[in-house]
């Protein structure tokens, strides 16, 4: 006899009431659940594997909870440290900009003359342009870069025969032809204010500190459902997630954007390496393995623009959950090895395989039925809330999370109602993508690094000088079926009776149709020529 825990599960096989109808699965009143010998074993192993599903859904919603606890509790704890005295820390030290970027005509000028307008002496400042490019970029920023030479800035235009190593490798490239103490590194999408460095430079004062972190705000939030949907996200793990972190002393992440190293910390935690989609993620564990700290400041601002198509949009998920997921496999050993506390070890965890819950979203959704209506298989009504617990939780946790975060920044001129259902939507819709995503990664496969094509649009009718498109997944088959088999899931369970879970397989069934419907709409658009 296999036995499940009651405290986990929420299943029970046993006969039915002598007055039952037939027709309809019937609940065993108050009995512990167990598997007996009547199940076969193939389902009794497929209902402890969603035991096992529905167990992890649950401690990723949790976790989002513990995250606002934390946020709320310490949020008025930070000290930021004072600005760079010259007569106690010495002259300001040297800088280095590294500017990646491929194929991005729409917005390297306006990336160029951002760094060129950086508060910061000008024989302390040195800017790269690591220009991987394959179209007529290289050809924009030419000129514009021989221009601020010619003004008396110290910029390069660096060009590479190849791609290896992706960003990774361009940010090494660059790396070896400079000896500045500290280095900045923004994104094409990113235009960063000109006092930027004056503040993030103060955190570095104390030695201990490898790199400090900004916080991204939007460009072009308003631009559509979609980049209000993304604004509040990125909001979420800026003032919610990556703020809760510091402010505990747990391990947390460098961006990849919008934040300055210091060259010794790269170089004494081993370099860019191009072992994962995630550079940045990868560096920023293994400094902190070696004994660095990271520090993060909210008032740190650097605007970026957002993906405004869904193609993109799942372009880069599918890369930050391959390169998260590939970081976990790495490093994790080494973290749990690490004289660190069990809570900074279990939230290094969470925070590497976040990007997990997109699989456990589509598990799920396809064993609900299969794992709630097997012959002989029947739900306790003593413990039926249970099986709303890790799908509440799910959904609650992250909605607390943003909607806290929303309310603490101030980024919303309104409740974000709308953003956050449409939000929920999409982190549903994508469970396909990302599932995959994350499968690659557990496979080993190496993966391709996807830039997000950005197009350099702020407000509705700006124009788009090179229109930029992802390609489609090829997924949106399996989006459809997934779809279909949800609100099948939904309807079965609302007949079966197990109707607390009902709305969750109805709600992966609205997520997954819009993502589908999207894409095909986007699709057909790009075929058109016109926008979607």
């Amino acid at each position: 006899m296999v036995a499940f825990g009651a405290s986990v599960s929420t299943f029970s096989c046993g006969e039915p009431h002598p007055d039952a109808d037939p027709g309809r699965p019937q609940l065993s009143p108050w009995k512990l659940p167990v598997a007996t010998t009547s199940m076969p074993l193939v389902a009794a192993a497929a209902v402890f594997v969603y035991m096992l599903l529905l167990a992890a859904m649950l401690a990723y919603g949790a976790n989002c909870f513990w995250l606002v606890w934390i946020h709320r509790r310490n949020r008025h704890g930070k000290i930021v440290p004072p600005p760079w005295d010259v007569a106690t820390d010495g002259p300001l030290p040297s800088v280095l900009v590294q500017l990646p970027v491929f194929n991005e005509e729409n917005v390297v000028v306006r990336l160029l003359e951002a760094v060129a307008g950086l508060d910061w002496p000008r024989d302390r400042l040195q800017v790269q342009l690591l220009d991987d490019s394959t179209d007529a970029t290289a050809a924009v920023a030419a000129p514009v870069v021989a221009r601020m030479r010619a003004a008396g800035l110290d910029i390069v235009h660096l060009r590479r025969d190849d791609r290896r190593g992706f960003k990774a490798g361009a940010l090494a490239a660059g790396l070896v032809r400079s000896d500045a103490t500290f280095v900045a590194i923004f994104d094409a999408d990113f235009v960063p204010p000109s006092g930027f460095l004056h503040r993030a430079v103060r955190w570095l004062r104390d030695p201990q500190v490898a790199a400090i972190q900004g916080r991204w705000t939007h460009l072009n939030r308003s631009w559509s459902g979609l980049t209000r949907a993304q604004a509040l996200a990125i909001d979420g793990h800026f003032g919610v997630e990556q703020a809760a972190r510091s402010l505990a002393g747990w391990l947390m992440n460098f961006n990849g954007s919008g934040g300055v190293w210091r060259r010794a910390a790269i170089d004494a935690a081993g370099g860019w390496s191009d072992r994962t989609l995630t550079e940045d993620l990868d560096l920023s564990y293994r400094a902190q393995l070696a004994g660095w700290r990271l520090a993060y400041d909210a008032d740190l601002i650097c605007p970026c623009e957002l993906p405004t198509r869904l193609a993109a949009f799942k372009a880069q998920q599918r890369r930050w959950a391959t390169g998260s997921m590939q970081t976990a496999l790495f490093l994790l050993p080494s973290i749990w090895r690490a004289p660190l506390s069990r809570t900074a070890k279990l939230q290094a965890t969470l925070h590497l395989t976040h990007y997990a819950v997109h699989a456990l979203i589509a598990a799920t959704a396809v064993l609900s039925v299969p794992c709630v209506l097997l012959p002989g298989v029947t739900t306790e009504p003593a413990h039926l809330w249970a099986l709303l617990l890790p799908f509440a939780l799910a959904m609650s946790g992250p909605t607390v999370l943003y909607l806290h975060a929303a309310r603490t920044l101030g980024e919303h001129d309104r409740h974000p109602v709308r953003e956050l259902g449409m939000l929920t939507l999409l982190g549903i819709g994508i469970a396909v993508s990302n599932a995959r995503a994350v499968w690659h990664a557990l496979r080993g496969r190496a993966g391709v690094f996807e830039r997000t094509p950005k197009l350099g649009v702020v407000v509705a009718g700006d124009r788009v000088q090179h229109d930029y498109r992802s390609g489609a997944d090829g997924l949106a088959r399996f989006e459809w079926a997934l779809a279909i088999w949800c609100l099948l899931t939904g309807c079965a369970l609302i007949w079966a009776g197990v109707w607390v879970i009902a709305p969750f397989m109805l709600l992966d069934a609205t997520g997954l149709a819009l993502v589908a419907w999207l894409g095909r709409r986007e699709a057909r658009a790009a075929f058109h020529g016109v926008d979607a």
